[in-house]
């Protein structure tokens, strides 16, 4: 982390990519809250079903007699751990509070990101500290309007800035794995660490796996196909290539792409008191960006 540039912008091939990875991520939000499928459920599912589609790449020309390699191949478990913790927590914030408020408080993921690598040697501008204050007061906003509005929407509030700190872990720690692990080694074994964490609590509390109607189904593969391989594959792809504090930084665009889609397929508007802290989130963003 100490080496490399945390403000470099990207550019040429992957603003392409990242602009990818927001339409993907953006589909995130709206497909859960259209989904009835148990959380747990939904999490398995989801992350099995990236498993398989990045499997057959995983594992070519991987040498494990590499202790770099190995190293890798570590650090990828702990992202895939991150990762499950993460879903649990944005998918609850999709069923508890609307879509508009709880992506604009995963979108905080870049902060925490950019206090991660701080912590761990990286150099962060001033300026983006500015910028992670004036999100702050949003958030603030945010969770006090949630908590007269009620306990529900809080509880969501809450499990969405959980699930943007441990957003950052991921991503901080798939680029570091990314550093000795090719892009499909990597997400194979993130998501599958992911899969079988969501399946052993699904299988604890007795949650329904096989049990749903197509339109179920239907919108599971609209959330792999979106979220999972537009967006977080094509994500840690540019990992390679980008600081995560960078990199997190489409989660900004995520908030009007799910608050767009949240009004056309849920008719849903997120309360007016929060407002002025959505408003807010997107200044702080800004000024963190520049």
């Amino acid at each position: 982390m100490r080496d490399r540039d945390h403000s470099k912008l990207p550019t040429g091939r992957d603003i392409g990519l990242l602009t990818l990875v927001i339409i993907g991520i953006g589909t995130s939000g709206p497909v859960i809250a259209l989904s009835t499928m148990p959380i747990l459920a939904l999490i398995f599912w989801r992350n099995l079903g990236g498993f398989f589609l990045v499997l057959p790449w995983a594992f070519r020309e991987l040498d494990l007699s590499k202790p770099e390699v190995r190293v890798g191949i570590r650090f990828s478990f702990l992202s895939g751990i991150a990762l499950a913790l993460h879903f649990i927590g944005f998918f609850i914030a999709m069923r508890y509070t609307s879509v508009a408020v709880g992506t604009a408080l995963t979108a905080l993921q870049p902060i925490f990101a950019a206090y991660f690598v701080k912590r761990l040697g990286g150099t962060i501008p001033q300026r983006a500290w500015t910028g992670m204050s004036i999100a702050f007061i949003g958030v603030v906003i945010i969770t006090g309007v949630d908590l007269t509005i009620s306990r529900r929407a809080f509880l969501g509030d809450l499990a969405a800035i959980a699930c943007a700190a441990l957003a950052a872990m991921y991503v901080v720690l798939g680029a570091r794995a990314r550093e000795t692990v090719s892009t499909a080694t990597y997400t194979s074994i993130a998501y599958l660490t992911c899969a079988l964490i969501s399946l052993s609590f699904a299988l604890a509390v007795n949650t329904e796996l096989f049990d749903f109607d197509t339109r179920e189904w239907l919108l599971l593969i609209a959330l792999i196909a979106g979220a999972q391989i537009l967006g977080h594959t094509i994500l840690n792809f540019t990992l390679k290539s980008l600081s995560p504090a960078i990199a997190s930084l489409v989660v900004f665009f995520e908030v009007p792409v799910s608050a767009i889609l949240a009004f056309w397929w849920l008719n849903q508007l997120p309360p007016l008191g929060t407002v002025p802290g959505l408003i807010l989130i997107l200044v702080g963003c800004r000024v963190f960006l520049r």
